[in-house]
């Protein structure tokens, strides 16, 4: 896949900025865009993260904004009680008032008062593959919200800022497929059934050996599944009896695992050093740690594991094939060794353009889950297309296939990243998140920008996924960027170009911290932080 390059003005400009005759519905460009120089990301091993607070009088006006929408939330339910309003979500009847509710805790309440209103910013209908740029079904509400209706129009070619498909392998090129269309003719489509009955094929035990072969590792077993790798998994590592130091940002998989294992949990402020060794410290139980979110500090978190003789569980999710020179993710960003991870996770749903996720390690630990894992017994094999597409995206990679198009891919992302964020940081814009990681999140705070800075962005045919309460701590709702190799500098230009435009008139910029004035955007062709 190539990318184009923006030099200058952007000639031939579909409505969003994008160039029409450079978009295929594949998700791929036919020429390659000239960045400058490269990353160096590779020689630099940490990155300093950025997590600013936003002013004062922010989280001020965030309370307020909650406060006031959950005081019309009571009054509107007061409505609804005396008959003057209809309530359209679900309600005890009448002969159950003696029971105990079912609808009144404050879990409803929100769905009912608050999230109704700003509901059509999430689970919008996509009907085109997550290319760079994707089609939206558009849908309108009679109703506020209660219901949706679609209008049989269709937006076009809006730029996807939101999707995981970090190094452009979510595609539908016929030559990158066609090994995938071949498997699909042997194996079809589905197993149907488990890997320990007749659910085994060649394809899986060849992946599986691809997958130990690329995080450099004894062994390696894959599952159909990436949420049931980590909670389906952690249950029969640790049980009853042991302790387990958790992350506070960890994902709901690792949270749910957590929780099934019946193993006791302790939980530390996220990617702190002090407060893991405080809670790691005080007991002599064997300790397993789960880490996910902005980059790990893996270095220091391997002494920690070492002096306090506990099991390190790394999920790399988000990271694998996405960070690293070679996309081997955290474990090669910080040079460590992998032998020093006792179970490494990870998923093929983001940078591989797949489904399912993986347990590496040892020999014996992977023999151990193949037994004793509920998701290696009871679920069903992986999709053989699946799987194919899974090994065709990591012999691109780690060059297998006999080109050099997955390190340009991964090397085009990095580059990508640290542009969008050093020009998000010009702007004024507090962005979360370490230097490498292609996840963007953009601070909104209040409630009401949440919702206009969604609907405002999709006007202008740009795709962003918005985050709030209680998904975040309810003074960090946000915005979350993807990047993609497959982004093109004349994309991100016109984002970049629009989020200008949007953060004046909505007024988001926060950031207390001085950068140099933003210069065009469109006449920028090299790009080097460090120069």
């Amino acid at each position: 896949m190539a990318i184009t390059a923006a030099n200058g003005a952007l000639p031939h400009l579909s409505p969003n900025g994008v160039k029409c005759e450079d978009i295929k519905r594949n998700g791929c460009h036919n020429k390659r865009e000239k960045n400058g120089p490269g990353t160096g990301i590779a020689s630099r091993q940490h990155k300093q993260e950025s997590f600013e607070q936003a002013p004062m009088y922010v989280a001020v006006m965030t309370y307020l904004g909650f406060g006031i929408v959950t005081l019309f939330g009571y009054f509107r339910d007061f409505l609804r009680a005396v008959g003057l309003e209809k309530c359209n979500l679900a309600q005890e009847r009448e002969e159950q008032k003696d029971f105990v509710p079912l609808y009144q805790d404050f879990e409803n309440f929100y769905n009912r008062n608050l999230y109704m209103r700003v509901r059509d910013n999430w689970n919008r209908p996509v009907c085109s593959l997550p290319g760079p740029v994707f089609d939206l079904m558009e849908r309108v509400s009679d109703d506020y919200n209660w219901t949706f209706r679609l209008t049989g129009r269709t937006i076009h070619n809006a730029i996807n800022m939101g999707s995981y498909n970090y190094l452009g392998f979510a595609e539908n090129n016929a030559d990158f497929l066609k090994t995938v269309a071949d498997t699909t003719q042997q194996y079809g489509v589905g197993v149907c059934s488990t890997r320990q009955e007749i659910g085994t094929l060649s394809i899986h035990e060849e992946l599986e050996q691809l997958v130990a072969s690329f995080l450099r590792v004894e062994s390696s077993m894959t599952f159909g599944m990436g949420f049931a790798t980590n909670s389906m998994n952690i249950p029969a590592i640790v049980g009853k009896g042991g302790l387990i130091l958790s992350d506070e940002l960890n994902h709901t998989s690792l949270i749910l695992g957590a929780r099934l294992s019946g193993a006791t949990i302790r939980v530390f402020k996220h990617n702190t050093l002090k407060g893991l060794q405080r809670r790691g410290g005080r007991d002599g139980r064997k300790v397993g740690v789960n880490m996910e979110g902005s980059v790990v500090r893996l270095a220091e978190i391997v002494a920690l594991k070492k002096k306090y003789k506990a099991y390190l569980y790394l999920d790399e999710a988000h990271s694998i094939g996405a960070v690293g020179p070679s996309g081997r993710g955290v474990a090669e960003l910080f040079n460590v060794n992998p032998a020093d991870v006792d179970v490494m996770m990870g998923t093929f749903t983001k940078s591989f353009g797949a489904a399912g996720g993986y347990i590496a390690g040892k020999k014996e630990l992977v023999d151990y889950l193949r037994s004793y894992s509920h998701s290696a017994v009871y679920a069903s094999a992986m999709s053989p297309p699946v799987t194919e597409q899974i090994l065709r995206a990591m012999k691109c990679i780690m060059g297998k296939d006999g080109s050099t198009e997955g390190i340009r891919r991964i090397r085009q992302l990095a580059e990508n990243t640290r542009y969008f964020r050093a020009k998000l940081k010009e702007m004024g814009f507090i962005i979360y998140g370490n230097d490498d990681s292609p996840v963007v999140p953009i601070l909104l705070y209040m409630p009401g920008k949440v919702v206009a800075f969604a609907r405002e962005m999709l006007e202008r045919k740009i795709g962003v996924v918005v985050v709030g309460f209680p998904a975040t701590p309810i003074t960090e709702a946000r915005a979350r960027f993807c990047l993609s190799a497959s982004h093109t500098r004349a994309m991100l230009n016109q984002v970049l170009r629009h989020m200008n435009e949007v953060g004046d008139h909505l007024c988001l910029k926060f950031s207390r911290v001085k950068y140099s004035s933003c210069p065009d955007l469109c006449d920028e062709t090299d790009f080097e932080l460090d120069s």
